[in-house]
C-alpha cells in the first residue's frame, strides 16, 4: 500500500509593519533612507536608545515621513528585519542559482555562510536580524519560523525536493539551534568564534544533511 502523503501547511505570509505600503519611486527611496537610518543608529546607540526623531534627523527627512510608514519604532525596526530575512534570501538564491548542481551539504554551508556574513558587515543585524530584540507582542510574527519557512522553500526548490510539513518542522529545528549557538559565538567574539561557528556547521550537517539528502 502506497504511504497517505502528508498534508502541506501553508507558510503564513508574515504581518505587514507598514503603516503605509510606498507606490511611487521616490517614496520607496524615503523608506530605504529611514531603514538604513534606523540599522546605523541601531549600531551606534542600541535599540533601547533608538527613536523615530533621531532616525529622522539621520535619514534627512521630516519626522511626520518616518510616522506615514511607521506607528513607532517598534514598527521600524520590525520592517527593517522583514528587509534583512528578504535580503538574505535573495543572497542565498544568488548564491545557489550560480552553483546547481550542489548537493545538501553544500546548500546548508551557503545558507550558514551568508548569515555570518551578515551578521559581520550589515549594519543593525547585530541587534535587528530578523526580529526585534524587545519582549514579543500579541499578533508579533515568530521570527525562527519565518526564516524556516523561507529557507525550507529554497532549499526544497533548489534540491528538488517537496517541501512538505515534515521538512519544514525539521528546517525549523535547524534554525533554533543555530540561532542559539550563533548568539553564543557572537558574544564570545564580536567577529563570531570560529570554532562555535564550526560545532554549528557539524551539528547542521549532521542533522539536516540526511534529511535533505
Amino acid at each position: 500500500m502506497d504511504p497517505v502523503p502528508q498534508p502541506t501547511s501553508p507558510r503564513q505570509p508574515a504581518r505587514d509593519p507598514l503603516r503605509r505600503a510606498p507606490v511611487q519611486q521616490r517614496s520607496a527611496e524615503r523608506l530605504a533612507r529611514i531603514l538604513d537610518a534606523c540599522a546605523e543608529l541601531l549600531d551606534e546607540t542600541g535599540y533601547e536608545q533608538l527613536s523615530t526623531r533621531a532616525v529622522a534627523v539621520r535619514a534627512g527627512v521630516p519626522i511626520g515621513s518616518v510616522y506615514r510608514f511607521f506607528s513607532n519604532k517598534r514598527a521600524m525596526a520590525d520592517a527593517l528585519a522583514h528587509r534583512n530575512l528578504d535580503s538574505y534570501a535573495e543572497r542565498i538564491s544568488a548564491r545557489l542559482a550560480v552553483r546547481p548542481r550542489t548537493g545538501p551539504y553544500d546548500a546548508i554551508d551557503t545558507v550558514l555562510d551568508e548569515y555570518i556574513a551578515m551578521k559581520r558587515t550589515v549594519p543593525g543585524f547585530g541587534l535587528v536580524d530578523f526580529g526585534v530584540p524587545a519582549p514579543a507582542e500579541a499578533g508579533d510574527d515568530d521570527p525562527n519560523r519565518l526564516v524556516a519557512d523561507r529557507l525550507c522553500e529554497l532549499l526544497a526548490d533548489h534540491l528538488g525536493r517537496a517541501s512538505d510539513a515534515t521538512l519544514r518542522r525539521q528546517v525549523l529545528v535547524g534554525v533554533e539551534a543555530t540561532d542559539a549557538l550563533l548568539q553564543l559565538a557572537f558574544r564570545t567574539d564580536p567577529s563570531g568564534d570560529p570554532a562555535l561557528i564550526a560545532e554549528t556547521r557539524r551539528l547542521l550537517h549532521v542533522y539536516l544533511g540526511p534529511v535533505l539528502d
